[in-house]
């Protein structure tokens, strides 16, 4: 097989698997008829979240009008390059920061835009806080006033801060340590702010509000400039490098494959309780960063290196030693991982290869 044969095959395969996962999640037994001719307005659209649950949603047979926003208008063109110009999508270019430029409003919105890796912790620690906060105000105000069927809000693992009292498993009850004094602290206690912010418009307005809380998520669709150990750990070892790992690696976590937390926020949005939190998590998942490592490097056939972080890297690390998460509650909704960590990471390298074949 020549060079161009093989990398034509590699992009074939990659293509392929990643379609069958955006099938596999529209074809989950959900409620879908809930979103019959109904719009839906997905913040974060052209990142990996975002993009994902587009993707889903396009793919159902219901009459589903989705409106994606995003400040990068030029990357959602390449992201859905194949949907531009359908009738049932539409792109929304603005800081969310700002009021809602989109006057018709929308029966369900999925706020899911947000710094979430730590170079924006660092570089921008004021555009991280004012996203989670102001951002998710305009977007609960601009709900409220159209009387949304439910708003549902992307929040995070690091709402539960620093496990400092020998927690297992963290359910939706727990609350960790979080040292507000910190550059780093911007994330987590804007994320808890956000989620205050859905509480007090559920009294005060009346809005549906549902909270899904994801852990450390990955995937095909993860954007390049993700700095997570484990985004820069899968980029490597789908180019073929070996893994830098700048830690002694004895962070436990949760991580979810992009599918995953996609059907997991699908249940939320479709199944949960308003004013309820739910963890999007399964112990399948549960890993070292030490032992991720070394699992992306033997699927690649590099090895790992240590390396020290630089002061801005560092200044954007979680300070957390164990994170994991009870996802019993989201379960109990018939939500179940299909992904465990070997199978999400053995896919996403595949498709990284893929994009690298291009």
């Amino acid at each position: 097989m020549d060079v161009q044969a093989g990398e034509d095959r590699v992009r074939a395969a990659g293509a392929a698997g990643y379609q069958a996962d955006v099938a596999y999640v529209a074809a989950l037994p959900l409620p879908w008829g809930r979103l019959d001719k109904k719009t839906v307005l997905i913040t974060g659209a052209s990142g990996m979240i975002g993009t994902f649950l587009i993707q889903v949603l396009l793919a159902r047979k219901e009459d589903i009008q989705v409106i994606g926003v995003g400040r990068d208008l030029a990357r959602a063109k390449a992201r859905f390059a194949p949907w531009w110009g359908r009738k049932d999508f539409r792109f929304l270019a603005q800081d969310i920061n700002e009021p809602l430029a989109w006057e018709e409003g929308a029966d369900f919105f999925l706020h899911a835009a947000s710094n979430t890796h730590p170079a924006a912790y660092s570089a921008d620690p004021i555009g991280t806080m004012t996203t989670n906060v102001l951002g998710t105000y305009q977007l609960l105000r601009s709900a409220a006033a159209c009387k949304a069927e439910r708003f549902l809000f992307a929040s995070s693992v690091e709402v539960y801060g620093e496990n400092r009292e020998g927690q297992g498993y963290f359910d939706e009850s727990y609350c960790g340590y979080i040292d507000c004094n910190t550059l780093r602290a911007g994330y987590p206690e804007s994320k808890r702010a956000g989620e205050a912010l859905c509480q007090a418009f559920i009294r005060q307005e009346g809005l549906d509000v549902a909270v899904a809380r994801l852990s450390r998520t990955y995937g095909p669709t993860m954007l390049l400039s993700d700095t997570k150990a484990i985004s820069q750990f899968l980029k490597k070892g789908a180019a073929g490098e070996d893994i830098v790992l700048k830690s002694v690696g004895d962070q436990f976590y949760s991580y979810s494959y992009v599918a995953d937390a996609v059907s997991g926020l699908l249940t939320v949005l479709l199944k949960g309780d308003c004013g309820e939190a739910y963890n999007v998590a399964d112990p399948a998942s549960d890993i070292t960063l030490k032992d991720l490592a070394q699992m992306i490097a033997k699927k690649a056939g590099t090895k790992v290196v240590s390396m020290l972080p630089d002061a801005r890297e560092a200044a954007g690390y979680s300070r957390a030693t164990r994170a994991v998460m009870d996802g019993s509650k989201l379960k109990a909704l018939g939500w179940e991982a299909h992904w465990d960590m070997e199978a999400g990471v053995e896919r996403t390298l595949r498709c990284l290869r893929a994009e690298m074949a291009r």
